[in-house]
This record gives C-alpha cells, structure tokens and sequence, in this order.
C-alpha cells in the first residue's frame, strides 16, 4: 500500500471541517506507519488487520503530535482571538483523534491492542517528563535529546512487538528505533536549514555541551535569538555532524533490512529509506555494495 493510500485511510477519520479550518496539524507520520503496515502485512496474526491498525496507530500518534503543538501562553486577554482559538482546537483535535482510535477498535473487539497502545501513549508522557525535566535544568545532553527523541518517536510502534513472530519479533524493535532515528536526525538537518524551532534542536545540546564556554553563556542568554544560535551552528558545523549521524544510522537500519528472511518485505521496505539516502547523497546500490 502506497503512502498516500494510508493518509487517504487515516483522513477519513482524522477530517473535521472546524480543525481544518481554524488550526494546524502536526505533518502525518507516513514513514512510521507504512513501515508499520508493511511489516504487519507478513505477520499470520496481524495481516487481516492491518489496514484497521495502520489507522488507529496514526490517530493515537497524531493525537499525541497534536498536542505537543500546544503552547504554553501568559497572554491572557492579550492574546489574540484567533490564537486563542487554534491553540484550544489543537487540544480538542489531539483528544479527538484519540477518541476514534478507542472507537475503532472497540468496535473490532480489539481490546487487547487498546491496553498495548494506551501503555504506549503511558510510555511516551513519561518520556516527556523526563526530556522537559531535563531541558528545563538544562543538564540534557545532545545524544540523550536524540535517544529520547527517538523514544518518543518509536514507543507507540513497539506496541507491536508481541505481535510478531519469528526474526521479525526480535529485529522489530531495533528496526523501529533505527528508523525513528533516521527521521528525527532527517528534521534536525532541516531545522538547521530552514532555521525552524532552532532554540529546541540538537545542535544547540550539542553546543551546550561541546561548546566553549564564552558560546555556552551566550546560548544560555539569547537562546531565542535565531541569528545568534544559527552563527553558533554554522561555527560549530552542526549540519555536517548530523548528516554523518544520519549517514551512520542509514547504514545500520540497511544492515537490519538485510537481515531479515523475506526478499519481498525488504523490497517493500527499502523505499522508505531513500529519503535518508538522498539526504546524505547516498544511493541505494552504492549502499548496497559498502554493506557486502
């Protein structure tokens, strides 16, 4: 199933004309999902229902992406009305994505996966708590953002993992966690070039923690200065320093693709990579050969 077949899919019970109309939505998490749904097309307990799974695993995780979205805000009556109202959407679109995953499911009697995916969603609030903690007190390093951005990112999906059989139940949750990975070292590289949500990035941990001293106390002063901070990257050659994460992270997760004992799941996968291969101007064959 092609990626736009499963947006379509997902759309049908994610669409609302107030939403749409008076707020925005966190992008879709196509890579994740068709990962997902491919994988659990090769599983002799899942693949009857993985059309139903695919779908309620991509409203639980834009529910949870939606709210993240939501700013905390001292405005009051100051802040604009139409603020006002797409932060308060966001919250009723985040609470009502979730609302159709606990529908659909319990309509498909599949109470199990209910309890799997809402330990999950347990799982990620946890994991929340730990990183603000921790950015709050500013003692985050830059591999731990990355280790617990991931978390966040493959939690919900390793909800799955009983689910699985054979090498697929033992490769899955490296697989999941890799290609999480991936995506979140491919947003850093584009944060850093389209100077997107720069004061909450990798390479200001990386900074804080590698920089000199003089650079630190500035980060720490003017951390929402975008000029100050985009200097700082481009000294400190953050770009290059994630594109060779992520050309490091592509390599294992075609390592893993290799591994697994389907010819056909591992064509079908292999697409999803490309966009990390073409971020770091690799190519799939050259990939291929490295990897022997």
């Amino acid at each position: 199933m092609s990626r736009a077949r499963i947006n379509q899919m997902a759309n049908k019970y994610m669409n609302h004309e107030m939403i749409s109309l008076h707020t925005d939505l966190p992008e879709f998490p196509e890579g994740r999902i068709s990962l997902l749904y491919a994988v659990l097309s090769h599983q002799p307990l899942t693949s009857a229902h993985k059309d139903l799974l695919a779908v309620v695993t991509s409203l639980v995780q834009m529910g949870l992406d939606t709210h993240d979205m939501v700013e905390n805000s001292s405005g009051g009556l100051r802040e604009g009305t139409k603020e006002m109202r797409s932060q308060q959407l966001k919250v009723l679109a985040g609470d009502y994505f979730s609302s159709r995953f606990y529908h659909l499911l319990s309509q498909a009697g599949q109470i199990e996966t209910i309890r799997r995916l809402s330990e999950g969603v347990c799982n990620v609030n946890r994991l929340k708590m730990i990183l603000y903690g921790k950015m709050k007190q500013m003692k985050l390093t830059a591999e731990e953002y990355l280790h617990i951005g991931t978390g966040l990112r493959s939690e919900l999906f390793l909800s799955f993992t009983s689910y699985m059989s054979g090498l697929c139940e033992r490769l899955w949750p490296e697989l999941v966690e890799r290609f999480s990975r991936c995506e979140m070292l491919l947003q850093e590289i584009g944060k850093v070039e389209k100077t997107a949500s720069l004061p909450s990035s990798w390479g200001v941990w990386h900074i804080m923690q590698e920089g000199a001293e003089e650079d630190r106390r500035t980060l720490a002063d003017r951390k929402e200065d975008v000029n100050v901070i985009k200097a700082l990257l481009h000294k400190y050659e953050v770009a290059d320093k994630l594109g060779a994460l992520l050309r490091q992270s592509t390599g294992q997760l075609q390592a893993l693709l290799l591994k697994l004992q389907s010819d056909k799941l591992a064509r079908e996968l292999q697409p999803l990579i490309e966009p990390f291969l073409k971020a770091t101007g690799q190519h799939r064959a050259t990939v291929l050969k490295e990897l022997g």
